[in-house]
């Protein structure tokens, strides 16, 4: 059973940490982006290095007051938000956003939890390196809750998700033991892999403070430009094509749906969009070559190609950086068209690339059966992420639909995971998506999960309810 993070709990906490760092949460840390969670009402704790934080996690197991850590808030499956139970004490990180170092002939950069991404792949750029972690919400989102939810973004096709960029972590263990494990080596087999069990736990394990990352070189030449397609099997074949012809040089390759275009007509009609008439589906690619290759001719000759095999029926390659801004900023207005419209289901699927054409063929017909409702289909098609989005038919509203959400979240998820999908891509499991993890996931995972929680966190003070149900 747990504790409130009260008045009297507060005051013996300030006693501990420098004054400022303790104080009442205000509103932004208490809600998330779409608002469909909120915590009532926590205490805020925002220390300043990892001795702090271990000073807090410290006093709270031994109060036994629940943590809810806090990077940037931009989480979509109320990991960062406590409906229910005690008062918690939210731990936010973004005072500890330091670059502690930068090892360009490593190809490493050490950052603290709180800096945001947008900071560390600065800190890459002025090292003449590349941090290839990329999100739309990357002003704000920051590096902690990057690994701890272990994120993906457009780049993953190439660089992997945030889990793969990592080498190090120094975090803060539920009994408030400090894990010094910044280490920058690319081999080590000494025993169990605490670094991945932390990222990506939501923390539930435990708390992120620093990481070391790995960088890249920086592609010397970059094309980007948009394909109209016939639909999802041409835009896979190709992928294909685009692989082969740059040798693994696709950095990006983005699915989009004429149905997420028409909402941006309906949302943002200033938005400037490259096809007169919006285009069934349409492909977002981006490459990056060593010197020597010119992208541009790639990308014309990949089209050229494609078109010849009827795999592709117009196409636009950006001529100026200008130009390639604009189509990303295209596809990042998607979550927002989204979101004015005001969704009545929303999912973050993958499925293995075989899968995915007769997946969105089968899915818009079981759809229909419950429900007049509109499909807005996008995604990283590259590692198989879809974001399958379910609206309600014009001038209609969600909340006159949210009845028919269970339904729904059985149809996709179940057609899903009769693919070998799983429901959650890069978003994460937070409170939103616990029971789902509870009816598709395999038990024995799931067995061991909650060993491992039981384990590390015998109190049950981190992130009380994420991931796994409280007991």
């Amino acid at each position: 059973m747990l504790n409130p993070a009260d008045a009297s709990f507060a005051e013996t906490l300030a006693t501990l940490l420098p004054e400022g760092t303790i104080g009442p949460a205000d509103p932004r840390y208490l809600e998330e982006p779409r608002r469909r969670g909120v915590t009532p009402t926590a205490l805020l704790a925002r220390p300043r290095s990892a001795t702090e934080v271990a000073a807090i996690v410290r006093a709270c197991a031994a109060a036994r007051v629940g943590i809810v850590p806090w990077g940037g808030g931009t989480g979509l499956v109320l990991g960062q938000v406590m409906p229910e139970g005690p008062a918690p004490l939210v731990l936010s990180l973004e005072r500890m956003a330091a670059i502690r170092a930068v090892h360009d002939d490593e190809n490493v950069i050490v950052a603290e939890a709180g800096a945001t991404l947008a900071e560390v792949q600065a800190a890459a750029i002025a090292a003449g390196r590349l941090f290839p972690l990329s999100l739309a919400s990357e002003g704000t989102a920051r590096i902690g809750g990057n690994l701890a939810t272990n994120a993906g973004g457009v780049n993953v096709l190439r660089y992997g998700n945030a889990r793969d960029l990592c080498l190090g972590i120094e975090a803060v263990l539920p009994d408030g033991t400090v894990l010094n494990g910044l280490s920058r080596l690319r081999k080590d087999n000494t025993g169990y892999d605490i670094r991945n069990l932390l990222v990506g736990s939501e923390g539930t394990l435990g708390v992120i403070t620093a990481a070391a990352l790995k960088l890249y070189p920086r592609p010397a030449g970059v094309g980007t430009a948009i394909f109209t397609v016939p639909g999802p099997a041409a835009a896979l074949d190709l992928l294909a094509r685009a692989q082969a012809m740059t040798f693994g040089g696709v950095t990006s390759f983005e699915l989009i749906h004429r149905q997420g275009l028409l909402f941006l007509d309906e949302t943002m009609p200033d938005l400037r969009q490259p096809f007169p008439d919006r285009p069934e589906w349409t492909v977002l690619a981006e490459i990056g070559l060593p010197a020597g290759l010119d992208p541009a001719d790639t990308l014309a000759g990949l089209f050229a190609q494609a078109h010849e095999a009827g795999l592709a029926g117009d196409g636009v390659i950006a001529a100026s950086l200008a130009q390639r801004e604009a189509f990303w900023s295209l596809r990042e207005a998607l979550p927002e068209g989204n979101r004015r419209i005001g969704a009545v289901s929303s999912h973050d699927v993958s499925l293995p690339l075989s899968e995915i054409a007769g997946f969105l063929a089968e899915a818009p017909a079981r759809i229909a059966a419950i429900g007049d409702l509109r499909v807005n289909c996008f995604g990283h098609l590259g590692d198989g992420n879809l974001h399958y989005n379910l609206f309600p038919p014009k001038g209609g509203r969600a909340g006159d639909l949210a009845h028919l959400v269970p339904a729904i979240m059985d149809c996709v998820h179940g057609m899903v995971t009769a693919r070998g999908g799983s429901i959650s891509a890069e978003h994460g499991i937070g409170r939103l998506k616990m029971g789902e993890l509870e009816r598709y996931g395999d038990p024995a995972k799931l067995a061991a999960m909650r060993a491992i929680k039981a384990a590390l966190d015998p109190l049950g003070i981190m992130n009380p309810g994420a991931v796994l149900r409280q007991l």
